[in-house]
């Protein structure tokens, strides 16, 4: 009991911690020789490789225009999402290609690359989207069979004779 601190003495350390805080910019946008960013989403089976580059929001998937690969509106809502929240739309140009799994996986797993790519586009960003539950990768999956039964949990049917 020698050796006790006073809140004085504490005083400073909170202090320092402030400014080692305010230190504590932004990391650095990582940004290619083309102009672009570059991120991995996934979601159920599907893998999206995602590119984004400022431009007019033109969005590209696989090759094709992001309205004909998305015929559903739901799912071109849930891609258009992380421009959304970060009041970003229409600033940015996507291509991307995406391979497994159906359209709602794939659809999660663009929306997963826009996300990723927009924070090493912006780093600043990051806040919004992680608030929004955009960062987190969906790790739900189909369960898979099991030997025994029907399906994943489903029995065979009981038979008493």
């Amino acid at each position: 009991m020698a050796d006790t601190k006073t809140l004085e003495d504490l005083k400073d350390l909170a202090q320092g911690g402030e400014t080692a805080a305010a230190e504590g910019t932004l990391p650095e946008p990582k940004i290619d020789a083309q102009g672009r960013s570059y991120a991995t989403g996934r979601r159920k089976n599907a893998i999206a490789r995602v590119w984004i580059k400022p431009g007019s929001g033109k969005v590209t998937v696989n090759g094709r225009e992001f309205e004909d690969y998305f015929a559903r509106p739901v799912l071109r809502m849930v891609i258009n999402q992380p421009f959304g929240v970060t009041d970003r739309k229409d600033q940015f140009d996507v291509v991307c290609t995406v391979s497994g799994g159906g359209l709602s996986g794939q659809a999660g797993a663009v929306r997963h690359g826009i996300s990723r790519a927009l924070t090493l586009f912006e780093p600043a960003l990051r806040g919004s989207l992680k608030a929004g539950g955009f960062l987190t990768r969906d790790s739900r999956a189909v369960e898979r069979k099991k030997y025994g039964r029907a399906k994943a949990r489903r029995s065979f049917q009981f038979s008493k004779r």
